[in-house]
């Protein structure tokens, strides 16, 4: 298991993405389409048409990671539905790993666990 700072942020592309492209291939798509920084170290996630793979791009400071997933039964949720605007949107960790387990971001909801409390006023 790869573990990731917490300083880490992660964009999926809202459009699918040609996966006969490797590194050097989604490399120029995070930096012409998706208009960011590939050597940030955040990570850029693609899907392709059919939406049943996906591509995790990552720069970890001496190189690039590439994460490839192919499911064997069902599609990945379309990210298009998702709040953002732009070519790609900004999730949290805890929404990719719910993304690639499978668990529609529709129907769930994360609940608000910790943070400033807004004090009554008496």
């Amino acid at each position: 298991m790869l573990t990731l700072p917490s300083s880490v942020r992660v964009f999926v592309a809202r459009t699918a993405v040609d996966f006969r492209k490797s590194h050097d291939g989604l490399y120029g798509v995070v930096i012409n389409t998706l208009q960011r920084d590939p050597m940030s170290g955040h990570l850029f996630v693609f899907f392709n048409k059919r939406r049943d793979r996906i591509k995790v791009l990552l720069y970890d400071g001496s190189g690039l990671w590439l994460f490839y997933k192919r499911l064997e039964c069902g599609v990945y949720e379309p990210a298009g539905h998702l709040e953002g605007d732009g070519e790609s949107i900004e999730i949290d960790m805890a929404r990719l790993q719910m993304l690639l387990q499978g668990i529609d971001l529709k129907k769930s909801k994360i609940r608000r666990r910790f943070g400033a409390r807004q004090r009554k006023r008496r």
